[in-house]
């Protein structure tokens, strides 16, 4: 495994005086998290005027503090020449546009040729990372804006940000049966308790909570904007068709196939013919890792879920 080096002077405030080096650390780096901090001093890579010392051990005000952390290079992705649409990049941040298609992670099944080998062509040093500086996922067939953190503070600011709901995230979907209103569905997820590759709502599960409007009713369809309000596994798919709406051309939570009566050919055509769920994250607003500025991007629905409103439009006309 490569490796890259991160150095770190400074010098502890009066003020800090009595507390652990750990906490003193957190303190003056809040862009370090503290088991990252915990490590490297358990690692030796933290010096306190010249020596090793221990978590736990007290600073009393004045100390140099010299940093010098072993970062490992990830080298079980390889860096591949994939198109990037990027909504935002700055040297902290990307915004990418994902296509509906491209896995985000290797892994089974899908060794290469995903967002993550395609991040690291784009910038190399990501690989200093976790995940190539990737923070949140979206489902293969799932497109639309995704953030990327380009550098070890921006990444622990973003988590920490996701994980505090300071991330704003907007989808649009569109699903089968007329919804009357939009609402919220509150109701916990968990792994299915006999498939595997699904999610499920469970008692006991994870909290998650999803809000939706709606943009526009057709005869036996609805386009809706989505909220997350929580990030779980395939939230929106599951939480939208226990609501009984799911979205269409969900293979796995779509239940079959099926058309509203008196559809023209083309509408049949349409929905049996459409690749994936039709979801797209759309929009994506938060405050910056580093300079705490507000960043909004949108990223306009692509075209085989704006083909499928026109078709769904005209059907509408037909009745």
């Amino acid at each position: 495994m490569t490796t890259s080096t991160l150095s770190i002077s400074l010098e502890v405030p009066p003020e800090q005086a009595g507390q652990r080096l750990d906490q003193a650390l957190a303190a003056l780096l809040p862009e370090y998290s503290r088991s990252r901090l915990k490590a490297w001093i358990d690692a030796g890579e933290v010096l306190v005027d010249g020596a090793a010392r221990r978590p736990k051990d007290k600073v009393v005000g004045g100390e140099s503090v010299s940093i010098a952390a072993t970062l490992p290079v990830e080298t079980a992705a390889v860096a591949q020449e994939i198109p990037l649409l990027l909504a935002h990049q700055d040297r902290h941040v990307f915004v990418v546009n994902k296509p509906a298609g491209l896995v985000v992670h290797p892994g089974a099944g899908n060794p290469d040729q995903t967002l993550q080998n395609a991040l690291l062509a784009l910038d190399p040093k990501l690989a200093t990372l976790p995940r190539a500086g990737i923070v949140h996922r979206l489902d293969k067939d799932t497109s639309g804006l995704l953030i990327v953190a380009r550098t070890l503070p921006a990444h622990t600011a973003l988590v920490r940000m996701l994980e505090e709901r300071d991330i704003h995230r907007e989808y649009e979907a569109i699903c089968r049966g007329v919804m009357t209103a939009g609402g919220t569905v509150d109701a916990p997820i968990e792994r299915h308790p006999t498939d595997r590759v699904r999610m499920a709502v469970r008692e006991g599960g994870r909290e998650a909570v999803t809000h939706y409007r709606v943009i526009r009713r057709y005869r036996a369809h609805t386009h809706v904007r989505v909220q997350l309000e929580t990030g779980r596994t395939h939230q929106i798919r599951v939480h939208l068709a226990h609501a009984g709406f799911p979205i269409v051309g969900d293979r796995v939570y779509g239940g079959r196939l099926t058309f509203p009566r008196g559809a023209t050919e083309a509408l049949k055509a349409a929905l049996r013919e459409f690749p994936r769920q039709a979801l797209h994250a759309a929009r994506l607003e938060f405050a910056h890792p580093v300079t705490g500025r507000p960043v909004e991007c949108r990223a306009p629905l692509p075209e085989d879920m704006q083909s499928l409103l026109r078709v769904l439009e005209q059907d509408a006309a037909a009745a």
